[in-house]
Parts: C-alpha cells; structure tokens; sequence
C-alpha cells in the first residue's frame, strides 16, 4: 500500500529539520502530513446501518447524511480491536482507521457481506488521505476552495478541484491545533498537494507528527492502546454511546461507566528534560508502589521536558500527583498532568 509521498517519489519534510516542521504546527502555521497509509474502507447498502450498529461502540441511527462521528471496535470483553471514524457520505459510510488495524476492521467487516445487503469496498490504494494542521489550516483550504470553504466540526465539505474532481474534507486534530482532513481520488493526489503548498501549507514528517501528537495526548494503536485495552480506559468516551441498543462489548463497557470509573486509565506525564524512557517503563508513586507504566514518551520542544503517556492507577490520576518513572536502574521524577498536555488553537473555539 502506497502513501502520497511514495507516489511523489520524495519523502515529505525532507527539505526542513524537526524543529521547523514542529513550530510550523505549534506556532501558528499549517502542516501538510500525508496519513495515506492508514486504511479507508467504504460500507454501503440498504442495511449498513444495522449491521455497522451491531459492531460499533457509537450510535450509527444518529449519524446524518455528510457528518461523521468517532468509534471503536471492541470484541465481547469490551476491549479494543481498533479506533476509527465513520463519515456518513452520500455514496455509502467511509470508514477509517490506523494502518495496524486495516486488516481488523476489513477482516470484521467482510463477514457479514453476505448476510444481507452490506457491502464493503477497501479503498485505501484508490485514495488518499492529506492532513493539513496548525491554526492556519482554514486558511489554507480557503485559500484553494475559496473564502466560503469553511468545515465545521462533525460536518463534511464536499469541494472540488480545478479539474472538477471532488475532496471530501472535514475538521480534525491530529495534534491539538486546529485542522482539516481530505480524501482524494490518487490521481488528484499530485495536484492537491502542489495547491496546499501554494497556499502556504508546508511538509510535516510522521516523525514530528509523533511528537505533536503525544504532546495532544492522542493513544495510538499497538502503543497506547491494543486488545487487552477495555475501550474507556483509553479516554475513548466520544466514541461511545452508552444509550444505544446492543453491540459488541456493550454489557462489559456499561457496566465499568454505572460502577464509576475505570481501574486505571490513560494520562499524561511531564519528567525532567533528559529523561529517557522507554515504553513500558514501570512508573512508582512516590513511596515506591508500582502504580502504571509509560506507552509512549517523547521530548517536548514547548515545555523542553520529556512528556510521556501511560496508564495509572485510579487513585493516581490527578494533575500534580508527584511519580517516579523506572528505567533499568535510574528513576526519573516527574509529576501526572491533564491530557492535552499542550491546548493548541484546536481549543480555542
């Protein structure tokens, strides 16, 4: 499977160092990252709706024609099988997800193909997926759209290219600053990108995308998150709906939100400028209890500290609860904060 920048035949942000690409997106600009590599599916027919009910964690019944909303899969346990968003379009519910689940979410879906009138297209090899993110981003599609291009929250934007071919974009955050997502056609892949330069846009490597996105608190799956993750754990709420009728997991996922809370749960941690963790590391409370470990960590260029995600303990999820996180033989102090741990423009609305 290609992403743009393999078609392109150049790596993007190969012509800009890490911290220029970081403060492109943090200090007010607009980053293009190509996430083609993830997978896009395409579900369409008479009974999408009740079969995608029935394996989802969101309510499909509430999603209207060109908005869309997060979901997760999860099997009878209640545990994560992957993350996705559905986009309701007028051709069918495309659905999306990180590259490490594609094979999961087709895999899940395919079964029911011939159940009923549920059909499933993959189309992450006829399509691309562009990401533009910093707080000039609506600038920038508007720049290329026209002035009024402007994507609201949940909501998709059809548009269209000089050529007559349509994007779909919608409004999101990879990285806790304002953001767009767009769909293409492969073969208007080339074009897009040439116009969102233009426009102001610049290259952003999946490596500086790393960074923004722990510093925005966002679990990725294989690292924050993985099948013996109960799906509230990993601060998934919004993709949850705890009204709707029967899905997979739903008895084990209602009965954790009536008890109260989780037994641990994903959460933010800022450490000391040269701590250098690895994923996994056990992190202690301050009287040397083993209460979490770290999933991912990385050093933040805004709050020059090593930031890290992990799971804690119920009882040790407050913000400025003081933890010592181990890694061989060195422990490094730091403290839990609230996630986001950096509030872009994406918060500022």
């Amino acid at each position: 499977m290609t992403g743009l920048t393999e078609q392109l035949g150049i790596e993007m942000g190969a012509t800009g160092d890490s911290a220029t690409e970081y403060s492109t997106v943090r200090d007010g600009g607009a980053g293009l990252i190509d996430l083609s590599s993830r997978g896009r599916l395409l579900v369409s027919g008479s009974e999408a709706v009740m079969f995608l009910n029935g394996l989802i964690t969101n309510d499909m019944k509430t999603l209207a024609v060109n908005t869309w909303m997060p979901a997760a899969f999860a099997n009878v346990q209640g545990r994560l099988l992957a993350v996705v968003r559905v986009i309701n379009r007028e051709d069918g519910f495309l659905i999306d997800t990180e590259d490490v689940t594609h094979p999961t979410v087709l895999k899940t879906l395919e079964r029911f193909t011939l159940a009923g009138d549920f059909r499933v297209m993959d189309i992450t090899s006829e399509t691309t997926w562009i990401s533009v993110q910093g707080k000039s981003a609506e600038k920038v599609i508007k720049a290329v759209f026209g002035d009024k291009a402007t994507v609201e929250r949940q909501k998709i934007m059809k548009a269209k290219l000089a050529n007559g071919q349509e994007v779909t974009i919608i409004r999101a955050t990879h990285t806790a600053e304002d953001g767009c997502d767009l769909f293409v056609d492969v073969n208007d892949a080339r074009g897009l990108r040439e116009s969102l330069i233009s426009a102001g846009a610049q290259n952003v490597s999946l490596e500086t995308l790393e960074t923004l996105r722990i510093e925005a608190g966002i679990p990725r799956y294989g690292l924050d998150m993985d099948e013996t993750t109960v799906v509230t754990e990993a601060n998934l709420d919004e993709a949850v709906s705890f009204t709707k009728g029967c899905y997979l997991g739903q008895e084990i996922i209602v009965r954790i939100k009536h008890r109260g809370h989780v037994a641990k749960k994903l959460t933010g941690m800022i450490l000391g400028v040269n701590a250098e963790l690895k994923r996994d590391a056990k992190v202690l409370s301050t009287d040397d209890k083993e209460i979490g470990r770290v999933t991912s960590s990385t050093f933040s260029p805004r709050l020059d500290r090593t930031v890290a995600l992990g799971y804690l303990k119920y009882d040790y999820l407050a913000p400025g609860t003081h933890v010592k996180v181990r890694v061989d033989e060195t422990e490094f102090a730091g403290e839990v904060a609230e996630l986001p741990l950096i509030r872009g423009s994406w918060y500022e609305d």
